[in-house]
């Protein structure tokens, strides 16, 4: 399979939930609008260091991370960031690494918001089977 890019919106969540106090105005907000590779082999969302910063984004405890050629890494952590794909949004934090690093969304991403990697046209689409929203199975323990 190709690479498959699409956008990727990005905003500080933080930033979300004072606007939603009246504590910052709508459009102070810091956002960031990007192309993402959509790498299903990756798990987490990854973020280049730029990218966060602007972003103004907080840091996390560090991750413990294993790279494309099998290396085990620690890695810088931040969050919280509020995205959207395709119009589907979730809250995530991303592991971050050193500016001018492609950014990637994974397979978290991909499942929470319910989108399917289309081999053929390379792109990235929303489940066919759950067009109005993602559909997310609660495993009931009784």
């Amino acid at each position: 399979m190709g690479a498959v890019m699409t956008k990727l919106t990005l905003w500080n969540n933080i930033d979300l939930g004072m606007v939603a106090r009246g504590a910052m105005k709508p459009e102070d907000v810091r956002m960031e609008t990007v192309d993402a590779l959509v790498d299903t082999g990756a798990t987490q969302l990854v973020l280049p260091m730029d990218v966060c910063q602007r972003l103004g984004l907080s840091w996390l405890k560090p991750l413990g991370v294993r790279l494309a050629d099998g290396k085990p890494q620690e890695v810088p952590h931040a969050g919280s960031i509020r995205i959207s794909i395709l119009g589907r949004e979730m809250e995530c934090s991303a592991a971050v690494m050193p500016a001018g690093t492609t950014r990637l969304i994974g397979q978290v991403q991909l499942e929470v918001l319910d989108l399917i990697v289309d081999a053929r046209s390379r792109e990235v689409r929303v489940n066919p089977e759950h067009p109005d929203g993602p559909m997310l199975y609660i495993l009931a323990v009784a």
